[in-house]
């Protein structure tokens, strides 16, 4: 209690200096965020989920969802995704901007449970400077086309999707964006097992371009990377990884849209579908071969009027383990399909029921899928001070 109270206290003393520092200064502050409620019924077709505080229970996470048992349903509710952001802002002297952004929510938190007070950790999103054409800290990764579906879910159209925030130094020039990043990788042993985390090496390298027009906005992004780690000997190995994706949104009269997201790539591992697989297997040598994959959604967004609006999706991805090497326990697919019913009470104001139907596949032929009923309220806010 007393740790939230001294955060709770911080978070106030941060605006109000803001607050008197910009009447004396050229500095922009602005405190923004919404507070979420999400409760959903879930049937699970391959039996419980083995930790009850596990991340399925509050988001789609596609490696998550049980196989090979029996069916089982789970009843749950949360606020985790409620959201704080923190956003500074001025214009420079020389005439350039420098910016400060920082962002928190409170999902993959294990510092309560729902024996009491159902308590959570904060955690950070975004923490970046942005200074002219550069950006050095956290965030969405360049490699990742940020166009999602509007869904309920937090991750909605998982399985589609490059989702990766990270540290990073990144230039922009116009459409041109050019970034370092954090280089880890997830390394599947020889035969299977536990994933091993690597140590790093030369950094991810990353160029993206972005087109825009009244037809609507696409990215395409391609990266190299070049993770490495060290055996039980103490000697490194590395493998030579690479990737292409492209994200399009396509305006349909005035307000529906089409949104699409193709991926293909050799040893992205953790940047797809919120880690589904692995980047590489140890091969008979004790070498790495990475693991190739394609992944991608579609989604369609229509409004029946100014208040009432649904989107409706389908997203997968497909991974080629080298089995000889990994073993059949691994995650060879996975696909969902989603739809809903938003009714936006007010600008900041919104309700909605979502269904989705979602399956993991493995290796050895074995899947099973998950079937979910979501309700969501969500409140959004801003304040702006100069």
């Amino acid at each position: 209690m007393k740790k939230k109270l001294l955060f709770l206290t911080f978070l106030i003393n941060i605006g109000i200096v803001a607050q008197h520092k910009t009447k004396n200064n050229d500095t922009n502050f602005t405190i923004g965020g919404f507070a979420k409620m999400d409760a959903m019924i879930t049937v699970f077709e391959g039996g419980e989920v083995a930790d009850p505080e596990s991340p399925i229970r509050d988001i789609h996470l596609p490696s998550a969802i049980p196989v090979g048992g029996q069916d089982t349903y789970d009843t749950h509710m949360h606020i985790k995704e409620s959201r704080f952001y923190l956003d500074f802002e001025k214009t420079l002297k020389n005439e350039k901007k420098i910016k400060s952004y920082f962002e928190m929510d409170f999902l993959l938190s294990a510092a309560g449970d729902a024996r009491v007070s159902n308590s959570y950790n904060p955690r950070i999103r975004h923490l970046y400077i942005n200074y002219d054409k550069w950006l050095f800290g956290q965030t969405w990764s360049t490699f990742m086309v940020v166009i999602i579906p509007d869904d309920l879910d937090f991750s909605g159209a998982a399985e589609g999707i490059v989702f990766n925030r990270q540290p990073q130094i990144r230039y922009t020039n116009g459409n041109w964006q050019f970034s370092l990043e954090v280089p880890e990788a997830t390394i599947t042993p020889n035969g299977g097992g536990p994933f091993v985390i690597s140590s790093g090496g030369l950094p991810d390298a990353i160029v993206r371009r972005n087109f825009n027009g009244k037809w609507g906005n696409l990215g395409v992004s391609g990266i190299i990377r070049n993770p490495r780690y060290h055996d039980a000997n103490g000697t490194r190995k590395s493998f030579i990884g690479y990737g292409l994706t492209s994200g399009a949104k396509i305006n349909i009269g005035k307000k529906d849209d089409l949104r699409i997201q193709a991926t293909y790539g050799y040893g992205l591992g953790r940047y797809l579908a919120l880690a589904f697989l692995n980047s590489s297997v140890v091969d008979n040598n004790g070498d790495l071969q990475a693991i190739s994959s394609m992944n991608g959604f579609v989604s369609y967004l229509h409004h029946w009027n100014d208040r009432w609006k649904s989107s409706i999706n389908y997203s997968f991805l497909e991974a080629q383990n080298p089995t000889e090497l990994a073993g059949l326990n691994e995650n060879k697919n996975a696909w969902s399909g989603s739809a809903n019913i938003i009714y936006q009470a007010d600008k900041d104001l919104l309700l909605g029921v979502e269904g989705m139907y979602a399956y993991r596949g493995l290796e050895n032929g074995i899947g099973d899928g998950m079937h979910r009923v979501q309700f969501s309220v969500k409140y959004s806010f801003k304040y702006s001070a100069k």
